[in-house]
């Protein structure tokens, strides 16, 4: 059965909110609840960017049942993969067993941060490999030397490692990350309906891995006000990941969406108070195979009016699917 998620989304909302937006989620009833981690909004008008990592240790000890899982997290640049081990690790025990790493390759926005340049995709891939051994290694609780052609580790040890380690979740956008990760990782994650990903998968991995997806909707009582907003707010998700993943600033995902207009924006995300048609957006996922879909809920204006009045009943129209 289809298990069907909350997008926490720290680029639209600050950490106070975060925290009670997932408790009232799981009280809703969604199955599992997803971050991003992001060190900037991709539009100014989003307007936030909380650590990811000190939001969900929040979240761990506020919620009791939802899993929880990282919607990506890179481990190459802005955060040494040493690093995301130990706090993986910590994030699994606070939430007893309920915590997924999702990992991926990362976006320029993000990581170039850190003053280190930012690698073409063939090179990220590579680092990321890397970075899922070190995290696997260090996950045993066990000393960990390694010296790789990208990333090093000097004895080192994660104290506090869960007794089954955590999952690891890798996001795929084609055959190059297939090949690279399926071997790797437990579960996948995509941002794309693509059925020959999930095909893909399977032949590589295995049966048994979840396969996860996201769906934005812009729900309002006004569709002409949902509409506005999912322009507003995310017209940068029309450039898609080979466009988006290299863009380093919030200024320049403004520049390269101006030209997206509402309607543009509306016939991509669902908008209005129409719960039958936003659970028809999910739809695409369903059919080409995933196992796991978390909603994104466009525009803090609008988060708790969400979870209030259409939450609950939307996940309903999902389930009936």
């Amino acid at each position: 059965m289809t298990r069907f998620g909350y997008t926490l989304m720290t680029e639209q909302s600050g950490p106070r909110e975060l925290v009670r937006y997932a408790q009232q989620a799981e009280e809703v009833g969604f199955d599992f609840e997803v971050s991003s981690d992001h060190y900037s909004p991709w539009l100014v008008s989003q307007g936030h960017a909380p650590y990811a990592w000190s939001v969900l240790g929040a979240v761990a000890h506020a919620t009791s049942r939802v899993e929880l899982m990282t919607y990506v997290t890179c481990p190459t640049l802005r955060y040494h993969p040493a690093v995301v081990a130990q706090k993986a690790a910590t994030l699994q025990l606070l939430a007893e067993g309920r915590f997924t790493l999702g990992l991926g390759a990362g976006e320029s926005l993000n990581e170039h941060v850190v003053g280190e340049g930012w690698p073409g995709v063939d090179q990220r891939q590579d680092m990321l490999v890397e970075a899922i051994e070190i995290i696997r290694a260090l996950h045993t609780g066990e000393l960990v030397t390694y010296d790789g052609a990208y990333f090093r580790v000097d004895s080192a040890r994660v104290w506090d490692a869960p007794e089954d380690g955590v999952p690891l979740g890798v996001a795929v956008s084609g055959e190059s990350s297939l090949s690279k990760f399926a071997p790797l990782a437990d579960h996948m994650i995509a941002v794309q309906p693509e059925g020959d990903l999930v095909t893909g998968w399977d032949e590589r991995h295995g049966p048994g891995s979840r396969k996860i997806g996201q769906v934005p909707v812009s729900w309002d009582p006004d569709p002409d006000a949902a509409i506005a907003r999912a322009h507003e707010q995310f017209r940068w998700f029309a450039g898609g990941w080979a466009v988006n993943a290299d863009l380093p600033t919030p200024a320049g995902f403004e520049a390269a969406s101006q030209f997206v207009r509402p309607e543009d924006v509306a016939a991509s995300i669902p908008c209005g108070p129409d719960l039958d048609a936003l659970a028809e957006g999910v739809r695409p996922f369903l059919e080409a195979g995933f196992t796991d879909i978390a909603i994104v809920q466009i525009g803090d204006e609008k988060q708790q009016q969400f979870l209030d009045e259409a939450a609950g009943p939307l996940l309903e129209k999902l389930r009936a699917l």
